[in-house]
This record gives structure tokens, sequence and C-alpha cells, in this order.
């Protein structure tokens, strides 16, 4: 790619509803403007089921909602970019975005990377992390049906979350370290009055304690009289522990580039601009008081305007003049939509066949997807179907029936052309935050792939030894893709790596054998496990780590 193709009047680091308003704006204006998102497009709210307080909008998902938002900013002419930036030159009137093999040059940046759930730090929460302390409750909630849970938290997250899990726990004890909550009275009031949730306010979790099943027992404490009790589960099983303490900035990136307040968020003027001029900040990166879809709007929106005359300055100043693409997509540009049946049944739904078919276009080698099943199981029959919709779209899949090599069905394999196993299957059908890491796996195992780092690629083709992965999922989490990816990638480069993906929904047994009760679970020869999402990079570290250990 041309220096000339590399030069934007705006990049925008993160593609949650920051990101992607001020790509509509900067769009809209007629800038030429990238978004760079590593993980999903929409950030946080995704993983909110329904959302009713967004102004003009009744009732929506997380996920449709900012879908919306990156289809406006796309019609605009924004582009859209899946990759992981590694570094930042924030300095002069042309900025660096620098990735994986290719450096971005902008007028203009806005940083807005978003936040992460807090870990809390009492003890036993790393050792029981992914087998009765979770973080996610649309992720891990299903986990937990029939039994007891705590509830860590006192404000919007906690409170909305505590309600979603009541469709699985039987009780539900939060424990809220002030004297009331820090959310809504509206919201609050209704987890007050919910029969299934019992709230002790000035309560913390002090430690939590159990065996190979899960936790079994927690320490609570009274702020007030440091009184202190053992918490347990009235029939005598395990319970539960979700955890929404709030967030920590992400800020790793840029923590000796702009300025950050005490807490590690980032500092910025009335119209988002940061300590270093021509870059900007909004979202939950940044210092603020209400932490919420519409105030990431309104930073995003107030950036951009003070971007797009960064912009006309540095045009003027330097003489460039950004050239606005074609609306041809690019091949790292990959489908946001899950997939899923829509009302006319289809596993493919239409808007998303151009996305599929730039990235068919550009992969290198043809592949053969083949379906195992059993016939007389619903799922085996959808997963038949599912693919014969991929195929049908293009020449460089061919689909096969296959005898079953596995004891976990569902399951497609995808082979070379000449019938050989490329690692990579997935055991369940592929829908939901799945859809977009299946087809990602495809275009990787096809080759060239997605543009990766030297050092990475060396690393990756030097581990020695049989590794077998088995990465367990949940199709309604957001960081399981980024897990699946890594594992694919790795399987594509190495042939002594698989990399087999599990809906784990469908496989109960595999389940209970592992006692995972949180999701992206990492299974390396089935013996070292592993909980969270991980890049490649995060993947090598943990897989070199384990290979010394032994």
């Amino acid at each position: 790619m041309t220096a000339d193709k590399d030069l934007y009047d705006a990049v925008i680091v993160g593609g949650g509803p920051a990101g992607l308003t001020a790509a509509l704006y900067l769009a809209r204006a007629r800038y030429r403007v990238l978004v760079v998102e590593k993980e999903h497009f929409g950030g946080q709210i995704t993983i909110t089921a329904e959302v009713v307080n967004y102004p003009g909008v009744a009732r929506t998902s997380g996920a449709e909602l900012t879908e919306t938002m990156r289809r406006q900013a796309e019609d605009f002419g924004a582009e859209f970019l899946r990759a992981e930036v590694t570094g930042l030159k924030l300095q002069g009137d042309i900025k660096e975005v620098q990735l994986a093999g290719r450096t971005l040059r902008a007028f203009s940046v806005l940083l807005a990377t978003g936040a992460n759930p807090r870990r809390l730090g009492f003890k036993g929460e790393a050792e029981f992390r992914g087998r009765g302390v979770a973080y996610c409750a649309t992720c891990d909630g299903e986990f937990f049906a029939g039994k007891e849970l705590l509830v860590v938290g006192g404000g919007f997250a906690a409170a909305e979350e505590a309600l979603f899990l009541t469709r699985y726990a039987t009780r539900i004890t939060m424990l809220v370290r002030r004297d009331k909550f820090s959310c809504a009275q509206s919201i609050a009031e209704t987890v007050l009055a919910h029969p299934q949730i019992t709230v002790r306010f000035n309560t913390e979790l002090q430690e939590v304690s159990g065996d190979s099943r899960g936790i079994r027992e927690a320490v609570i404490i009274n702020n007030q009289t440091n009184e202190t009790e053992r918490y347990q589960a009235s029939d005598g099983d395990t319970f539960g522990v979700f955890v929404f303490a709030g967030y920590v900035p992400n800020t790793a990136l840029i923590k000796d580039l702009v300025e950050l307040d005490e807490q590690g968020c980032i500092v910025t003027s009335s119209c988002q601009e940061t300590s270093v001029p021509g870059v900007f900040a909004a979202g939950d990166v940044c210092r603020k008081i209400l932490r919420q879809v519409v105030t990431a709007t309104a930073d995003g929106a107030i950036a951009a305007c003070a971007m797009e005359k960064t912009a006309a300055h540095a045009q003027a100043l330097t003489g460039l003049k950004p050239e606005r693409p074609d609306a041809e997509k690019q091949p790292e540009s990959q489908p946001q939509a899950a997939a899923s049946a829509g009302a006319s049944g289809s596993f493919i739904q239409a808007e998303m066949v151009d996305q599929l078919n730039a990235v068919f276009t550009r992969m290198q080698s043809k592949l053969c997807l083949e379906v195992q099943q059993d016939a007389s199981d619903p799922k085996g029959v959808e997963l038949w179907s599912a693919m014969q919709e991929l195929c049908a779209l293009t020449d460089k899949l061919e689909l096969k029936a296959g005898e079953p090599t596995s004891t976990e069905l569902p399951c497609v394999r995808v082979l070379r052309a000449d019938g050989t196993w490329t690692g990579l299957a997935f055991h369940g059908v592929p829908g939901g935050h799945e859809f977009t890491s299946f087809i990602l796996g495809l275009y990787n195992a096809s080759g060239p792939g997605q543009p990766l780092e030297d050092e990475l690629r060396q690393r990756a083709q030097a581990l020695s030894g049989e590794i077998h992965l088995k990465i367990l999922v949940s199709l309604s989490c957001t960081m399981c893709p980024d897990l699946v990816t890594a594992a694919q990638r790795l399987a594509a480069l190495n042939d002594k790596v698989t990399a087999e993906v599990y809906d784990l929904n469908l496989y109960p047994a595999l389940r209970e054998q592992h006692q995972i009760m949180s999701v992206p679970c990492l299974l390396v020869n089935d013996q070292e496990i592993s909980f969270g999402r991980k890049d490649l990079g995060q993947l090598l570290d943990y897989i070199e780590r384990v290979q010394l250990q032994r």
C-alpha cells in the first residue's frame, strides 16, 4: 500500500459508540476517516441485551444499536479495520498510528479505547476465575442455572446484570459497599423490589474458597461494624460470584503520551482534545462523571467537530489532502453482523453477502468444509444447512459429508483442497459472535491471511511438538472470538497445532469434565486450562510458558 493510501484526515482508535459517532460526523463532512478496532465494533454495550434509555430509540439491544451506528458511518464513507494498534507517534502535524506491518498517518487521532471490567483483588478471585468467579452476565450467566449467586457492586452495571441473572439463578445476594446504589433510582427500585434479589448495603467481599467443583464459601464483612460472616448456599451446593465493580480505562498504549488523571483516565478539554494538540479522546477512557452510551456518543460528536478544524488546518498547512477510497471492501473489514436465522429462516442475512464476497475473492486457496453429523440431530441438520448456504456464495468453498472422527457432534472441519486437515474445526453451529471468527479462520487458512508481525509469525512457526487447542465458547460472548481467532491463526501458521472450537452449551459433559463456569476457556492438550480473552501474542506467551514448565 502506498504512503498516500495510508494518509487519513483522522484515525480513530476504538470502535465503540464514541468512535463510531465521531466516524459518522467526520465522514459526513467529507473527511477521510478510519476506525481501527482490535476486537469487535460496538464496544462494551454489545453485551447488553436490552437498551431502553437511549433517546429516540424505544427498545433495542446494544449490538443492534451499535451496528446501526457502524452502518450509518460506513454509508457516509467511513472506513473500518480490524487490527491492533501497536504504537503511536503523536507529535507534529502528521501523527503515526502503527499496526503490525503497516503505519497509518493522520492529521488527527481520536483515542476511544474504552475500559475493561475491574478486578477487585479479594482472596480466591484469581484462583476461581472461570470456576465460580465471573465478570459478564451475558457470557457466563447460563453456566449458573439453578444456583445461588453473589453479585458485587452497586452501580448501573451491577444492578442491570443482577436483574439479567435472575433468568438463571435461584437466589441473588447483592453486596454493595456503600449505603445506597449509585445508579438511577428507577433501576435501584426495580432491584430492591425483585423477589429473587436480596441487597446487603455497607457490605464487601473479602474471600472465596471451595474445591475442584467450585466456590462453596465466601467471607463478607460489614464495613460499618467490621463484623464478618461466612456465606454458603442454602442448599449446601456451590455458588457463583459475579463482579461488577466499575471499569479500568484502556490507557496502556498512551499512558506516557498524553495527560492522565490519578485514576488513569485521559484528561481532555471542553472539545475533547488531550494535552497533545491534534489528539482527542472520547468515551469511557476519559475522565467523566457518567459512563453511558449517550455520553459516549456526545463525546464522539464534540471531538469530531474539533477534528474537522484540525484536518482542514493541516490540509492547508501541508498541501496534502487524503483521498477518500471507492466503495470496494477491504479484506481486513470482516462481517460484523452475527449470522442467525432471520425471518426467512436463512443462516446468512442478506446484508452480509457483499462483505462475505469481499472476503471470498481474496482467499488464495480453495477449502472444503467437511460436515460430520448425526442425521437425527436437529443441530446437525442446522449445521449442514448453514454450511450449504455459505458454500453456495463462492467457488472457493466446497461442501462434503464426512464420517465422524469425534464424539462431539455436529462438527465442521476445514480441509485443504487436497483433503488434508488444516487443523481448524467448529463443534456446533458457528453463529452469533462466532460467525465472524469462523470466516476469519477460513480467510487465514486459505493463505496468506491477515497481516501479521514477522516476530509473531516466527514465534508461531517455531513451536515444536503436537499442540492441540480446544477453545470452549458461548455464541453470546463478545470476548470469545479474540481467542478463537488467535488459536485458528496459530493453527494456520503451524501444522503441529490444531484449534477446535466448541459451543459449550451443546456439550455439557465437556463442561462438567473440566468444571468450566466461564468462557472463553482454553484447553491445551486436554491438560492445561486458562480463562479469558487472548490475542495471538498472549496465546503464544501462554503456550511457551506451558512448554517451559514441562
